[in-house]
């Protein structure tokens, strides 16, 4: 009989005695061996069991089962409680490669910095997911919504004691931010009917976990309105990623073509209604000297694009974050309107940090976290009306000296503020209390 070696099953049993007592540690004893001499599985992760139970929605139910007939189903102290260390677990929508960056990949790199271990899974990754449950003291949940896997995972963590966060940076669970999101007007109505659809269920996930945390003030307080569970903020920043990438984009010289151009990223669809609202200006700003460019960084549909600036405008298509922030780096200055609404008032300042990471100044809508980023005059500017987009971006085009101080000291600011560390402004206390003490 092959398996977990001798050494680590006393071990585990020993733990098993100290923590769970002498009959519940007896009964897992006795269930792992039956397990191992009729050749199932020494743990969850069986994919032959998932099969003969119905699919990866029922990946566990054997294992609940058996367990509950051998009245070893129900923990006796949550591993939070008698365990020294610390290890998260966290569970999450790992399909958008922004969120996971920000939302998964930074709080990974935080928490381990911190001595924490910390892994993660994919939702549909029911193996992965259920493994690290196995070991973790906390779960952690981020841009999850109910369904079978995903309150299969929830029930096993509530069986394994585990206190829950659920994590979001965008009011997925909102009706009322989806009903007035302007961006929806650039998509096909049916994909604005799915997504108030799905609501209810990001809602249902959030409100069954123990804590929840957003990225941002105007977030915490939308998400208030929505659940009786106490909400926190864990801010985006700038990792190590950003930081060092930026870097090397500002160590790479470049000629100077003598043009003054104008960064407008879009990482996702319906942003040509935010550029709409600087339409104006802009065509004012880039057709009075045939020296200045709008360049486009990723998704934009070219038919909402003015025919006045057309003859202006470089396309750079959207690629792997080296190249962005590389493409970046040419601009002068980077423009980030927002449409005033209860959506965009959630959302965080992550094209900001990119832009200060290469060293460039930004003008930014007083919408969201853009305002509390950017240092109004000396990282960048903070746009409320037609005008002062116009007198920015005319600012910084007369005065180049001074656009390249803004740059450099937003990204020293960048360096200072905005980096990975437990300062209030970037995590609450009380959530880093939740998983330390």
């Amino acid at each position: 009989m092959t398996g977990i070696p001798l050494l680590a099953l006393a071990k585990r049993f020993g733990s098993a005695v100290r923590h769970d007592g002498a009959g519940p540690a007896l009964r897992q004893a006795r269930h792992y061996t039956w397990r191992r001499l009729t050749r199932r599985a020494a743990s969850s992760l069986n994919a032959p069991l998932a099969k003969a139970t119905g699919g990866a929605d029922q990946y566990l139910h054997g294992v609940w089962q058996t367990l509950a007939r051998e009245d070893a189903f129900h923990i006796q102290k949550a591993p939070a409680v008698h365990r020294k260390r610390r290890q998260i677990a966290m569970i999450a929508d790992l399909n958008l490669p922004q969120c996971r960056k920000y939302r998964v990949e930074q709080l990974a790199a935080f928490w381990r910095a911190r001595g924490v271990e910390f892994e993660y899974a994919h939702y549909q990754d029911i193996p992965r997911a259920t493994r690290i449950l196995q070991h973790a003291t906390h779960l952690m949940e981020y841009r999850l919504q109910t369904g079978p896997a995903a309150d299969m995972i929830r029930y096993e963590a509530r069986r394994l004691r585990l206190p829950i966060l659920y994590d979001l940076d965008d009011p997925l669970f909102s009706v009322s931010a989806y009903e007035t999101y302007r961006n929806m007007e650039a998509l096909d109505p049916r994909m604005k009917a799915h997504f108030v659809s799905e609501a209810p269920k990001y809602l249902g996930m959030m409100n069954g976990a123990d804590i929840i945390s957003v990225s941002t003030p105007g977030m915490a307080a939308h998400t208030a309105l929505y659940t009786e569970r106490p909400v926190y903020i864990r801010r985006n920043f700038a990792d190590a990623e950003t930081l060092d990438e930026g870097a090397g984009a500002m160590s790479q010289a470049s000629a100077d073509d003598g043009l003054f151009r104008v960064a407008f990223s879009s990482g996702s669809q319906g942003h040509e209604i935010d550029f709409d609202q600087i339409a104006e200006p802009l065509i004012e700003f880039i057709t009075e000297d045939k020296d200045r460019r709008l360049m486009v960084i990723g998704h934009f549909d070219l038919v909402h694009m003015p025919p006045a600036l057309k003859d202006q405008v470089e396309v750079v298509k959207f690629s792997e974050y080296r190249s962005y922030l590389a493409a970046l780096r040419r601009a002068n200055c980077a423009v980030m309107p927002l449409c005033d609404d209860v959506f965009n008032r959630c959302k965080s300042a992550v094209r900001v940090l990119d832009a200060a990471s290469v060293g460039i100044p930004a003008i930014v809508a007083d919408v969201g976290d853009f305002g509390q980023v950017v240092q109004h005059d000396t990282t960048g500017f903070v746009a409320r009306t037609a005008s002062d987009w116009l007198s920015s971006l005319r600012y910084l085009a007369e005065n180049s000296v001074r656009a390249v101080e803004m740059g450099r000291a937003a990204r020293s600011d960048l360096e200072d503020r905005w980096h990975q560390s437990d300062q209030a402004h970037i995590i609450s206390p009380e959530l880093v209390d939740w998983v330390e003490a």
